[in-house]
């Protein structure tokens, strides 16, 4: 099965393409793939996102002023009005990349973990591969649809494709807000079928894969919704 087949495989036949990862790991041109519309969206979504961040810091500016001082406030604010081109083009291409490859390698090691709890089968790089595919789903079809509400937005942190999604009206440094948005559409999607591919690597059950899957989706949503509550606690 070549990259085109199983790019083609993971949308409209996932469980035939997971199985055949699982089978023969493949995942090279599948994390190139990845990293690179994860830097594009990165880097056309930076100017929406960085004036977001300082209309949010001008609006908390005596509390956040408080809590980090006038001076790193103020250095904020400038590198935010100001911001460097070769630095967004080495957090775009560089850190967010790296960042995305050490965020992969950490989640696959946990559901790694997880699988082992039900089987004896399988090897890390087996479910690498197939969380590596899976994820084209969010970070290629996801990321596009999030591009194209940014542009027309005109804003980042007011873009979502998530359950917060119906309810526009809702403050989105609010505690509600940061819940519903762990709840995406894409990321719901992209465990489902990465649900395929743990079955066949662990050589289980389906409902015990998707137990697996989705178990990890909660941990990780609870994680960012405790990181998103914490922030807003900092913010005021």
């Amino acid at each position: 099965m070549n990259f085109f087949e199983r790019l083609q495989g993971i949308f409209f036949n996932p469980m035939l393409t997971l199985k055949g990862i699982a089978e023969k790991p493949r995942w090279h041109d599948a994390l190139i793939l990845v990293l690179i519309c994860v830097a594009l969206f990165s880097y056309l979504t930076t100017p929406y996102s960085q004036k977001d961040n300082l209309q949010l810091m001008k609006d908390n500016e005596i509390k956040i002023q408080e809590k980090m001082g006038e001076e790193r406030y103020n250095k904020m604010i400038e590198s935010l009005e100001n911001p460097s081109k070769t630095g967004i083009i080495i957090r775009s291409f560089i850190l967010g990349p790296i960042t995305l490859l050490i965020g992969f390698l950490f989640s696959s090691l946990i559901i790694f973990g997880m699988g082992r709890l039900s089987s004896t089968e399988g090897k890390f790089m087996h479910v690498f591969s197939v969380f590596i595919h899976a994820n084209l789903i969010d970070k290629i079809l996801g990321n596009a649809v999030r591009l194209v509400l940014v542009l027309t937005r005109k804003s980042f942190i007011q873009t979502t494709t998530s359950l917060a999604l119906f309810f526009p009206r809702l403050e989105i440094t609010s505690p509600a807000f940061i819940i519903l948005s762990q709840i995406d559409f894409f990321q719901l999607w992209l465990f489902g079928i990465l649900s395929y591919g743990l079955a066949f690597v662990f050589k289980i059950e389906l409902k015990k894969a998707l137990f697996i899957s989705y178990g990890f989706w909660l941990l990780k949503s609870i994680f960012y919704i405790a990181i998103g509550l914490l922030t807003l606690r900092f913010m005021g």
